[in-house]
């Protein structure tokens, strides 16, 4: 299986929706018009929407050392990924930011940005020709302490993605390696930004499969064991969602009419 890449540079910020309203309400006016702000930003080249399914406790296989059950009191809803055409968009998207920053009391209750350097996130190569994703699943790790930020990325970018390209059941792989999180960074009015670092991320994977077979028996299989008892000596925890819903509404730094799954 290919392991060729295209380097980027991408954000992600980490959502939970208010709890006084229906969780259905938050999601359906998040892709409706808390969408249309974000993706009139300039200089993007994608903004993906990830709906994440509300029943989530965890789908990484049990490891020694590694916390793979979600926690309930910061189970994440969603998590809006953007890509950049270039370290230039996100001074061109100050001002159209100041709109959504206004916007998210109406939906969220606590936002969090995770950024990485140009070139951190690495999209792969892995889609067979005529195949689409049929599922989903987004991946937050944590790195385990005494780890130094760049050997964690070197086992993520040498280790680990080659290792998932090389299982030939994916048809789709992302990868965000971040830069320590700051709330200085996405310190938005009125909503929660609380972060401990004890609960802080270093990295992501979106893992796409053809089909939700596929992905169980990915999961299930002797080949992750085996590449999650590695993982286990440089992270504490992976955190597996499965995804309900991937919308795209920017693509190749066009506005869709419509979002795209």
């Amino acid at each position: 299986m290919s392991t060729t890449f295209s380097k980027r540079f991408s954000s992600s910020i980490l959502l939970w929706m208010r709890t006084d309203k229906p969780r259905e309400i938050g999601m359906n006016y998040w892709k409706g018009p808390h969408s249309r702000i974000i993706s009139a930003s300039p200089g993007l080249d994608e903004y993906r929407q990830t709906h994440l399914a509300e029943t989530n406790p965890g789908l990484w296989p049990a490891t020694p050392g590694l916390e793979t059950g979600i926690p309930a009191g910061r189970k994440i809803d969603g998590v809006a990924q953007v890509a950049f055409q270039s370290v230039f968009s996100v001074l061109a998207g100050r001002e159209q930011n100041k709109l959504a920053f206004k916007d998210e009391i109406n939906v969220f209750r606590r936002t969090l940005l995770y950024l990485g350097l140009p070139n951190w996130s690495r999209w792969y190569d892995v889609a067979r020709p005529g195949e689409k994703v049929g599922s989903r699943v987004l991946v937050y790790l944590r790195r385990r302490d005494g780890v130094g930020g760049g050997a964690f990325r070197r086992f993520i970018n040498a280790e680990l993605a080659p290792a998932l390209a090389g299982t030939g059941a994916l048809q789709e792989l992302r990868t965000e390696t971040f830069l320590p999180w700051s709330k200085a960074l996405w310190n938005t009015p009125n909503v929660a930004h609380d972060n401990p670092g004890d609960q802080q991320f270093h990295a992501s994977l979106m893992l796409g499969f053809p089909d939700t077979a596929t992905q169980a028996a990915f999961f299930a299989g002797s080949s992750l064991a085996s590449l999650s008892a590695r993982l286990a000596r440089i992270a504490s925890a992976a955190h597996a969602y499965q995804v309900g819903e991937a919308l795209t509404f920017v693509r190749d730094g066009v506005i869709l009419p419509h979002y795209q799954e």
